[in-house]
């Protein structure tokens, strides 16, 4: 049986005493590390949250960016495409005026060529019809 002396005393002072020192060598180290160690995984979870938010931003920035650009582009391609269609038909409607100014020059260099066609024909037709005549009657008229 349990006997109630001065040793029932004693480790309870012996269990305190142990109490006490293991507090300061053992419990108190050990939480100061595990406080550090969550502090540290705080810090990081955070670093990760303030991360993973300018990642975002930083990629809608860039969405925004690459819409702005192509909305750009495709503007610009469609000013250079109204550009080419203007010059186009700037140079058609050079080349029509052209044409038509040659089709003159042609126009009046046939007449006056036909004319001159006319001239030596109405000429050569008179000799040739005096010839004809000539041997059907045989004799020369003139």
């Amino acid at each position: 049986m349990i006997s109630l002396d001065y040793t029932l005393g004693f480790q309870i002072i012996n269990f305190l005493l142990l109490i006490f020192i293991l507090n300061i060598l053992l419990y108190k180290p050990i939480m100061g590390i595990i406080e550090k160690r969550e502090n540290r995984l705080g810090d990081a979870d955070a670093e990760v949250r303030r991360l993973r938010e300018e990642i975002e931003r930083k990629l809608a920035e860039y969405e925004e960016k690459a819409r702005l650009a192509r909305r750009e582009a495709a503007e610009q391609a469609k000013v250079s495409i109204r550009e080419g269609s203007e010059e186009a038909k700037k140079i058609v409607e050079v080349a029509r005026g052209e044409i038509a100014s040659l089709m003159d020059d042609f126009s009046i260099r046939m007449d006056g060529e036909i004319a001159e066609a006319r001239k030596i024909l109405s000429a050569q037709s008179r000799t040739i019809s005096l010839e004809i005549v000539g041997k059907v009657l045989g004799r020369a008229i003139q």
